[in-house]
Protein backbone atom coordinates (compact mmCIF):
# COMPACT_ATOMS: atom_id res chain seq x y z
CA UNK A 1 0.00 0.00 0.00
CA UNK A 2 1.14 3.37 -0.63
CA UNK A 3 1.95 5.22 2.18
CA UNK A 4 -0.83 8.06 2.49
CA UNK A 5 1.86 10.80 4.33
CA UNK A 6 5.26 12.22 3.63
CA UNK A 7 7.73 14.35 5.62
CA UNK A 8 10.30 16.52 3.93
CA UNK A 9 13.38 17.44 5.71
CA UNK A 10 13.79 20.91 4.88
CA UNK A 11 14.97 23.04 8.35
CA UNK A 12 18.74 22.45 7.49
CA UNK A 13 21.13 24.97 7.01
CA UNK A 14 22.88 24.47 3.62
CA UNK A 15 26.50 25.95 5.63
CA UNK A 16 27.97 24.10 2.13
CA UNK A 17 25.76 25.98 0.23
CA UNK A 18 26.73 29.67 0.80
CA UNK A 19 26.54 32.29 -0.13
CA UNK A 20 23.40 31.16 -2.00
CA UNK A 21 22.04 30.07 1.02
CA UNK A 22 22.39 33.29 2.95
CA UNK A 23 18.71 34.15 1.66
CA UNK A 24 17.23 31.60 0.12
CA UNK A 25 17.18 27.76 2.41
CA UNK A 26 18.75 25.01 0.48
CA UNK A 27 15.53 23.27 -0.22
CA UNK A 28 14.67 26.50 -2.32
CA UNK A 29 17.45 26.71 -4.74
CA UNK A 30 16.72 25.96 -8.28
CA UNK A 31 18.21 23.30 -10.07
CA UNK A 32 18.07 23.16 -13.78
CA UNK A 33 14.87 25.32 -13.64
CA UNK A 34 12.83 23.76 -10.55
CA UNK A 35 13.38 23.80 -7.11
CA UNK A 36 14.83 20.89 -5.42
CA UNK A 37 11.79 20.95 -3.25
CA UNK A 38 9.26 21.19 -5.46
CA UNK A 39 10.94 18.46 -7.52
CA UNK A 40 9.93 15.96 -4.41
CA UNK A 41 7.24 17.73 -3.96
CA UNK A 42 6.49 16.46 -7.82
CA UNK A 43 7.32 12.89 -7.31
CA UNK A 44 4.63 12.70 -4.06
CA UNK A 45 2.18 13.75 -6.72
CA UNK A 46 3.17 11.75 -9.54
CA UNK A 47 2.86 8.72 -6.09
CA UNK A 48 -0.33 9.96 -5.10
CA UNK A 49 1.20 11.04 -1.45
CA UNK A 50 -1.66 13.46 -0.53
CA UNK A 51 -0.61 14.78 2.84
CA UNK A 52 3.31 15.88 2.99
CA UNK A 53 4.58 17.70 6.60
CA UNK A 54 7.98 20.23 6.03
CA UNK A 55 9.85 21.05 8.93
CA UNK A 56 11.88 24.60 8.81
CA UNK A 57 14.24 26.32 10.95
CA UNK A 58 16.85 28.32 8.70
CA UNK A 59 14.73 31.28 6.63
CA UNK A 60 11.36 29.22 7.57
CA UNK A 61 9.26 32.32 6.72
CA UNK A 62 10.76 31.83 3.18
CA UNK A 63 9.46 28.16 2.77
CA UNK A 64 5.74 29.12 4.17
CA UNK A 65 5.59 31.92 1.68
CA UNK A 66 6.72 29.72 -1.39
CA UNK A 67 4.35 26.81 -0.39
CA UNK A 68 1.22 29.33 1.00
CA UNK A 69 -1.96 28.35 -0.71
CA UNK A 70 -0.80 24.72 -0.85
CA UNK A 71 -3.43 22.31 1.49
CA UNK A 72 -1.50 19.70 1.20
CA UNK A 73 1.39 21.04 2.83
CA UNK A 74 1.45 21.28 7.30
CA UNK A 75 4.44 23.16 8.60
CA UNK A 76 6.53 21.60 11.98
CA UNK A 77 8.08 24.91 12.70
CA UNK A 78 11.56 24.00 14.76
CA UNK A 79 12.95 27.44 17.15
CA UNK A 80 15.83 24.88 17.46
CA UNK A 81 17.41 22.60 15.53
CA UNK A 82 16.34 19.10 16.16
CA UNK A 83 18.39 17.25 13.08
CA UNK A 84 16.74 14.56 11.55
CA UNK A 85 15.81 12.22 14.14
CA UNK A 86 14.80 14.81 16.25
CA UNK A 87 12.76 16.61 13.81
CA UNK A 88 10.31 14.03 12.53
CA UNK A 89 9.83 12.91 16.09
CA UNK A 90 8.43 16.44 16.73
CA UNK A 91 6.21 16.36 13.96
CA UNK A 92 4.82 12.46 14.54
CA UNK A 93 1.41 13.86 15.56
CA UNK A 94 1.25 15.02 12.04
CA UNK A 95 2.24 11.93 10.53
CA UNK A 96 -0.37 9.63 11.02
CA UNK A 97 -0.63 5.83 12.62
CA UNK A 98 0.51 4.16 9.68
CA UNK A 99 4.04 3.85 7.39
CA UNK A 100 5.20 7.26 6.21
CA UNK A 101 7.74 8.50 3.90
CA UNK A 102 10.43 10.61 4.68
CA UNK A 103 12.62 12.85 1.91
CA UNK A 104 15.77 14.82 2.18
CA UNK A 105 14.28 18.16 0.59
CA UNK A 106 17.63 19.19 -0.66
CA UNK A 107 18.66 16.53 -3.28
CA UNK A 108 17.35 15.76 -6.68
CA UNK A 109 16.56 12.05 -8.16
CA UNK A 110 14.98 10.89 -11.21
CA UNK A 111 13.21 7.84 -11.79
CA UNK A 112 14.30 4.81 -13.25
CA UNK A 113 11.76 2.04 -15.08
CA UNK A 114 9.86 2.29 -11.78
CA UNK A 115 9.24 5.28 -9.54
CA UNK A 116 11.33 4.86 -6.60
CA UNK A 117 8.29 5.79 -4.45
CA UNK A 118 6.48 3.16 -5.97
CA UNK A 119 9.48 0.30 -5.67
CA UNK A 120 9.74 1.44 -1.96
CA UNK A 121 6.04 0.85 -1.45
CA UNK A 122 6.23 -2.46 -2.67
CA UNK A 123 8.84 -3.89 -0.83
CA UNK A 124 7.75 -2.80 2.31
CA UNK A 125 6.86 -5.55 4.67
CA UNK A 126 5.45 -3.98 8.02
CA UNK A 127 5.65 -7.44 9.60
CA UNK A 128 9.55 -7.12 9.53
CA UNK A 129 10.44 -3.92 8.52
CA UNK A 130 10.48 -0.61 11.18
CA UNK A 131 12.70 1.05 8.51
CA UNK A 132 13.37 0.69 4.83
CA UNK A 133 15.68 3.07 2.92
CA UNK A 134 16.64 3.83 -0.65
CA UNK A 135 20.05 2.88 -1.59
CA UNK A 136 22.11 4.51 -4.02
CA UNK A 137 25.48 2.61 -5.57
CA UNK A 138 28.13 4.88 -5.02
CA UNK A 139 29.57 4.29 -7.89
CA UNK A 140 26.68 6.37 -9.50
CA UNK A 141 25.88 8.75 -7.10
CA UNK A 142 26.93 12.39 -8.44
CA UNK A 143 28.80 14.42 -5.52
CA UNK A 144 29.62 11.75 -3.47
CA UNK A 145 32.85 10.20 -3.11
CA UNK A 146 32.91 8.67 0.21
CA UNK A 147 32.91 4.98 1.99
CA UNK A 148 29.29 4.27 1.33
CA UNK A 149 26.83 3.41 4.23
CA UNK A 150 25.36 -0.01 4.01
CA UNK A 151 25.55 -3.23 2.88
CA UNK A 152 22.53 -5.18 1.92
CA UNK A 153 22.21 -9.21 2.40
CA UNK A 154 20.43 -11.14 -0.43
CA UNK A 155 17.09 -10.29 1.27
CA UNK A 156 17.67 -6.75 1.48
CA UNK A 157 18.23 -6.81 5.08
CA UNK A 158 21.04 -3.76 5.67
CA UNK A 159 23.66 -3.39 7.54
CA UNK A 160 26.07 -0.11 8.94
CA UNK A 161 29.62 -0.63 7.56
CA UNK A 162 32.20 -0.62 10.00
CA UNK A 163 35.12 1.69 10.48
CA UNK A 164 37.59 0.94 7.58
CA UNK A 165 34.96 -0.99 5.54
CA UNK A 166 33.91 0.03 2.06
CA UNK A 167 29.82 -0.51 1.56
CA UNK A 168 28.82 -0.36 -2.30
CA UNK A 169 25.69 1.47 -1.26
CA UNK A 170 25.08 5.00 0.04
CA UNK A 171 21.63 6.04 1.97
CA UNK A 172 19.80 7.81 -0.85
CA UNK A 173 17.44 10.26 1.85
CA UNK A 174 14.22 8.66 0.73
CA UNK A 175 12.78 6.12 3.33
CA UNK A 176 9.62 4.82 5.07
CA UNK A 177 9.56 4.58 8.52
CA UNK A 178 6.73 3.16 10.89
CA UNK A 179 5.87 5.27 13.91
CA UNK A 180 6.82 2.13 16.41
CA UNK A 181 10.80 2.68 15.28
CA UNK A 182 9.99 6.35 17.46
CA UNK A 183 8.46 4.55 20.94
CA UNK A 184 11.14 5.00 22.82
CA UNK A 185 12.39 8.14 21.74
CA UNK A 186 12.68 10.79 23.93
CA UNK A 187 12.20 14.51 22.23
CA UNK A 188 15.18 16.66 21.71
CA UNK A 189 18.14 16.91 19.19
CA UNK A 190 19.02 13.57 17.54
CA UNK A 191 19.63 11.96 14.21
CA UNK A 192 18.02 9.14 12.95
CA UNK A 193 21.10 7.09 12.51
CA UNK A 194 20.20 6.05 15.89
CA UNK A 195 16.93 4.76 15.31
CA UNK A 196 18.29 3.15 12.65
CA UNK A 197 21.18 1.41 14.51
CA UNK A 198 17.87 0.00 17.15
CA UNK A 199 16.48 -1.31 13.42
CA UNK A 200 19.40 -3.07 12.79
CA UNK A 201 20.14 -4.49 16.00
CA UNK A 202 16.51 -5.83 15.87
CA UNK A 203 16.84 -7.20 12.22
CA UNK A 204 14.30 -4.84 11.50
CA UNK A 205 16.25 -2.36 8.96
CA UNK A 206 16.08 -2.81 4.93
CA UNK A 207 16.74 -1.15 1.94
CA UNK A 208 16.50 -1.34 -1.64
CA UNK A 209 18.93 -0.14 -4.49
CA UNK A 210 17.69 2.98 -6.58
CA UNK A 211 17.67 2.28 -10.51
CA UNK A 212 17.78 5.67 -11.09
CA UNK A 213 19.63 9.03 -11.49
CA UNK A 214 20.99 10.67 -7.76
CA UNK A 215 22.69 14.15 -7.55
CA UNK A 216 23.81 15.25 -3.99
CA UNK A 217 24.04 18.67 -4.33
CA UNK A 218 26.81 20.05 -1.47
CA UNK A 219 28.23 23.26 -2.96
CA UNK A 220 27.95 25.98 -6.10
CA UNK A 221 30.24 24.47 -7.65
CA UNK A 222 28.17 21.00 -7.33
CA UNK A 223 25.19 22.74 -8.79
CA UNK A 224 26.25 23.94 -11.99
CA UNK A 225 27.55 20.72 -12.55
CA UNK A 226 24.57 19.31 -11.88
CA UNK A 227 22.43 21.70 -13.95
CA UNK A 228 24.37 20.34 -17.03
CA UNK A 229 23.90 17.23 -16.85
CA UNK A 230 19.81 17.19 -15.29
CA UNK A 231 19.45 19.85 -18.36
CA UNK A 232 20.51 17.19 -20.73
CA UNK A 233 18.84 14.33 -19.45
CA UNK A 234 22.48 12.69 -18.42
CA UNK A 235 22.49 10.31 -16.28
CA UNK A 236 21.43 6.83 -15.36
CA UNK A 237 17.40 7.19 -15.30
CA UNK A 238 17.15 10.76 -16.31
CA UNK A 239 13.63 10.80 -18.15
CA UNK A 240 11.83 13.89 -18.73
CA UNK A 241 10.45 14.23 -15.14
CA UNK A 242 14.05 15.82 -14.64
CA UNK A 243 14.55 18.42 -17.61
CA UNK A 244 14.44 22.43 -17.03
CA UNK A 245 10.24 23.05 -16.35
CA UNK A 246 9.04 26.29 -14.62
CA UNK A 247 8.45 26.47 -10.86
Amino acid sequence: MMPSHAMLLAAGLGLRMRPLTLTVPKPLIPVAGRTMLDRILDHLDAAGVGQRVVNTHWLGETLHRHLAGRIDIVFSDEAELLETGGGVLKALPLLGADPFFVCNADIVWTNGPAPALGRLADAWDGEKMDALLLMQRTATAFGYDGPGDFFLDSAGRATRRREKEVSPTLFAGVQILHPRLFSEAAPGKFSLNRLYDRAEADGRLYGIVHDGGWYHIGTPDALAEAEDLIGAGAGAGAPADLLPSVT
